[in-house]
């Protein structure tokens, strides 16, 4: 008995198929002699081909990592000083906060590129330190605003006030510093901070 395709015919079938259509004249010289229908004269189907798949079902965020560069949400510098824990004289630290204490030596930043400024602090707190300072005042100015002050996301606003306490409490002037706070209207406010150092060599901080 012949063996039956997968299309339900058989070799017999398409034999006799074959012969039909080769014997058959064309009515017209344009019309083209019938052809086996390649569902009837193709390759069986490979059983082993793999099968469709249907993709999974997609999520907006479903492979999200979360480690994209992201805009500085931390907190606003003023509100970072204030949350820092006390590691000062209780009664110094208020007396310095009222502009009580007068700073032994001042650096002003202001018009310095953060490439100036990061070396120019680091000789400056090293030399007060070593020199026995205890409270010195730096100066960065309160920046300009940025172009987009006011949209969704929140912009710093002056450079050097939000690096000049990232350095202090950074290697090598991590040892070397106490106490970082903004400095007393009579000291240019929010524009600069007082730097409490911690005890070198000898000598302390002035009433002002």
């Amino acid at each position: 008995m012949a063996r039956r395709r997968r299309g339900g015919l058989s070799e017999d079938d398409l034999e006799l198929w074959r012969k039909v259509a080769q014997s058959t004249t064309p009515l017209s010289p344009n019309i083209e002699r019938p052809t086996i229908p390649p569902s009837l004269s193709g390759p069986e189907a490979d059983p082993r081909a793999p099968k469709s798949q249907t993709p999974p079902a997609f999520r907006i965020g479903a492979r999200a990592n979360g480690t994209a560069n992201a805009h500085d949400l931390s907190l606003p510098i003023e509100r970072s000083l204030a949350a820092a824990p006390l590691r000062m004289d209780k009664n110094v630290f208020t007396r310095m906060k009222r502009g009580k204490l007068r700073p032994e030596r001042k650096l002003d930043l202001h018009g310095m590129t953060l490439a100036q400024a990061h070396p120019a602090l680091n000789g400056f707190i090293r030399s007060a330190h070593a020199d026995g300072c205890r409270l010195v005042i730096v100066v960065t100015g309160k920046g300009k605003s940025g172009k987009d002050e006011g949209g969704p996301i929140p912009t710093p606003r002056g450079v050097l006030r939000h690096q000049v306490p990232q350095w202090l409490h950074a290697p090598p002037l991590r040892p070397l510093v106490l106490q970082v706070t903004d400095a007393h209207l009579r000291h240019g406010g929010s524009g600069a901070y007082y730097v409490y150092l911690t005890r070198g060599p000898g000598g302390g901080a002035r009433p002002g």
